[in-house]
């Protein structure tokens, strides 16, 4: 196998719903992604030959992902009640909605699936939340 591998990061807030500890508060991480590309052979052809992708290609897939969510409070849908969500709006934050609880091991799985969805082969996502801890999502061969 070959492989390339990448990081890009944001800085967001989140916090759990219907988790009981302090990550139910609302807080913020320096989230730090590390994706890999894993494929069995190199490219044959063009500007591309003997190479996985382009890791300027690469590069950009992922830091335009995160910069979707850099300065953002990432919200689960349906956590906070819409007179909370309209309050924030008018005011002025910055939300990005998420269709899941917003943990590491989620987001992981949502960046891969964003970098599959773009075309690139990828194996796994790293999702750091403090520079010890990590979730990460790679799909079974």
């Amino acid at each position: 196998m070959y492989g390339l591998k990448t990081e890009s990061s944001f800085d967001a807030s989140h916090f759990l719903t219907d988790y009981h500890g302090k990550c139910e508060n609302l807080h913020g991480h320096r989230w730090r992604v590390v994706a890999y590309l894993e494929v069995a052979e190199l490219q044959t052809e063009g500007t591309c030959k003997d190479m996985v992708v382009d890791f300027g290609d690469f590069k950009g897939a992922l830091r335009s992902l995160t910069e979707r969510l850099d300065h953002h409070f990432i919200i689960e849908e349906g956590s906070l009640a819409p007179d909370t969500l309209a309050c924030l709006e008018r005011e002025g934050f910055a939300l990005f909605m998420m269709p899941f609880r917003t943990t590491a091991e989620n987001l992981a799985k949502w960046f891969f699936d964003a970098l599959a969805e773009m075309g690139l082969p990828v194996a796994q996502v790293d999702v750091y939340e403090t520079p010890n801890n990590c979730a990460f999502y790679r799909e079974d061969a």
